[in-house]
């Protein structure tokens, strides 16, 4: 018999099951119903695809045993079982899907965090919410030796050699005194008919009851043993769509995203012809936790003709939709197919085409409160897919939403264009953007004055990391061209010739700010996009480093500075009387002034802040 210690993550996971996680308990057949029915579908494969296996008469089924007497539930399967190597990977080290996060993500509300077990991937230390001890005897499939893993859930398990006929796993569950609940026929049946019922194999229920039998002084009660399936039994995806109910849907979504909450929407598709093939998609209400992880776990369940082939492939959808869950279940494609081969096969290529179409269409109809609750759990992911889907770029413009200087609520970029082509005088097809970091900061910029004297709107964009790397690559939708604010000159009324002029005006002055900046700016010049205040930086679109942090940014890395133009307000006093200043130093410091306020209103920071602030004092103690 060998003694392990728990790793730490998983020690601190069961205190919490132990001692914290009481609101919804009943999950834990859920959960361990769960890996069962993975254990079977794995072992179905093998079967199938493996010559070892394929004389083998089997059929797969989940056994539920009740025993009062004992204080014991158990709950085993005929899956493909495990060795010792992976009882310890599997219950004894750190889930691959993240048990740290998880722990890092829990809420302080037991409902909330019990409903983030089976999403973290460890569903089976949600057993120790009600068990005092738990043993779990296993045997995996082509292999001699069984093992027995024990533990009591506090910090340490045993592993030792043990005799098991068939292949599988047995969980021997030693019931908490006041959880003895979970042994009455009645409950047990409604938590499986309530998470599980559609699981794809037989779930049986083994129990003892009193029958009486006989009348009068011939009647005696003695203890029968039962047996019964409490399960539907049926793969949910595979029946015609007349046949299921809005609730039969939800309970499989559940089942599979191991929570009780409902999905936003579902999307039932079955494909007949030159290639067969059937897709059950769900989008879940809130985004999951590991969504912007590397390591995140794709929710689609690849079948071919009912059988499971994988459920951790991330080709099987687009990246930017790896908040989908459900199953694709192909009638085509053959059984043994390897990972490689799925990544080319040109089969699940024309499969993963149309199921991202019927996405992106059931996304295309949600409205109102369905609308709202995904753009705010996807709007981010959407634009990802802006940027990597070509082929469905337009469906993906039509579905992102983007906060605005017109409108309260977010909008839609046909909403934008029907306001802007509604404008007096409108010629040009040209939707505007400006991108940062802050909503606040970007609606005051100086940089949108002109386009609010002009009542023109602008888009806010403030998912700054990735609206810099997506918006710019976008480049046109529906023939408007997409227009960052801060590279093209602003709205006015001045011809050529006149601001050609009032360049030549304040050409002294422009000259001589450029002298005190010296390399902090590209260059000085008037602008008329200015109606309040007095200075504004912009980007010089024109420079090839501009062009080229474009380019940093697709690659990761840290984007070099893009050379910053000053622009100032010949119609603001200052600038009017800053013509005529004969003190230098205090030329100097309000130079350094307009160029530093206007990085602040642009969010940026000013290159030394302590002499930005000595200015300021200075001149304000200057003028009381």
């Amino acid at each position: 018999m060998a003694k392990h210690q728990f790793q730490t993550e998983i020690g601190q996971l069961l205190k919490l099951m132990t001692h914290s996680l009481y609101s919804n308990k009943e999950i834990f057949i859920r959960e361990l119903i769960s890996n069962a029915s993975d254990a079977l579908d794995k072992f179905n494969y093998i079967r199938l695809t493996d010559e070892k296996f394929k004389e083998q008469e089997w059929s797969g089924k989940i056994s539920i045993g009740l025993d009062k007497e004992d204080g014991s539930l158990t709950i085993g399967d005929n899956g493909i079982g495990m060795n010792e190597e992976d009882l310890i990977n599997n219950l004894g080290t750190i889930a691959k899907s993240g048990t740290k996060s998880f722990v890092e993500s829990l809420t302080g509300d037991a409902k909330k965090d019990s409903n983030l077990i089976g999403q973290f991937g460890v569903g089976f230390y949600s057993v120790f919410m009600v068990a005092d001890k738990v043993d779990v005897i296993t045997k995996k499939a082509g292999e001699d030796q069984a093992y027995m893993f024990s533990t009591d859930g506090t910090g340490e398990y045993e592993i030792k050699p043990v005799t098991k006929e068939e292949h599988g796993t047995v969980i021997y569950i030693k019931l908490k005194e006041d959880e003895k609940e979970f042994l009455d026929k009645w409950r047990t049946q409604e938590v499986v008919k309530k998470y599980s019922n559609h699981i794809a194999y037989p779930i049986v229920l083994n129990y003892s009851e009193e029958e009486t039998t006989g009348e009068g002084d011939e009647k005696k009660t003695e203890t029968v043993k039962k047996s019964e399936q409490i399960n539907a039994a049926t793969a949910l995806w595979t029946l015609p769509k007349s046949e299921l109910k809005e609730e039969d849907y939800v309970e499989f979504y559940q089942s599979i995203a191991h929570g009780d909450d409902k999905p936003l929407t579902y999307i039932h598709n079955k494909v007949e012809g030159a290639q067969e093939f059937t897709t059950l998609f769900y989008i879940p209400k809130t985004a999951p936790m590991d969504m912007y992880r590397a390591d995140y776990q794709p929710g689609v369940k690849l079948y071919v003709k009912r059988v499971f082939i994988t459920d951790d492939d991330k080709e099987l959808l687009p990246a930017y939709l790896r908040f989908v869950k459900g199953v694709i279940d192909s009638e085509d494609l053959p059984l043994n197919i390897s990972r490689e081969i799925l990544q080319e096969n040109r089969i699940l290529a024309n499969i993963k085409q149309n199921s991202v179409k019927k996405i992106l269409g059931a996304i295309k109809k949600l409205d109102g409160e369905k609308l709202e609750t995904f753009t705010s759990q996807y709007n981010k992911v959407i634009k990802e897919g802006i940027y990597t889907d070509h082929t469905n770029k337009e469906m993906l413009l039509e579905i992102v939403r983007y906060k605005s200087t017109k409108a309260e609520a977010l909008t839609s970029l046909d909403d934008y264009l029907k306001r802007a082509g509604e404008r007096e005088g409108e010629t040009k097809k040209e939707i505007y953007y400006i991108i940062g970091e802050d909503e606040n900061v970007l609606k005051h910029s100086p940089l949108l004055e002109a386009y609010r004297k002009a009542d023109i709107e602008v888009l806010v964009m403030d998912d700054k990391e990735i609206d810099e790397i997506v918006t710019p690559a976008i480049g046109s939708y529906k023939e408007w061209e997409f227009k960052d604010v801060t590279t093209i000159d602003a709205p006015d009324s001045l011809s050529k010739e006149e601001k050609e002029e009032l360049n030549k005006e304040y050409e002294s002055l422009t000259q001589k700010i450029k002298d005190v900046l010296g390399d902090e700016v590209k260059d000085v010049t008037t602008t008329t996009r200015l109606t309040e205040s007095p200075s504004c930086v912009v980007k010089d679109s024109s420079d090839p480093m501009a062009g080229m942090a474009h380019m940093f940014r697709q690659m990761g890395q840290e984007v070099p500075e893009t050379p910053l133009i000053l622009e100032i307000n010949p119609e603001h006093h200052m600038i009017k009387k800053l013509g005529d200043l004969k003190d230098d130093a205090l030329f100097s410091d309000i130079a350094w002034i307009l160029l530093d306020s206007a990085k602040l209103s642009e969010g940026m920071e000013p290159k030394d802040k302590s002499s930005f602030a000595s200015r300021v004092a200075k001149i304000a103690s200057r003028a009381l």
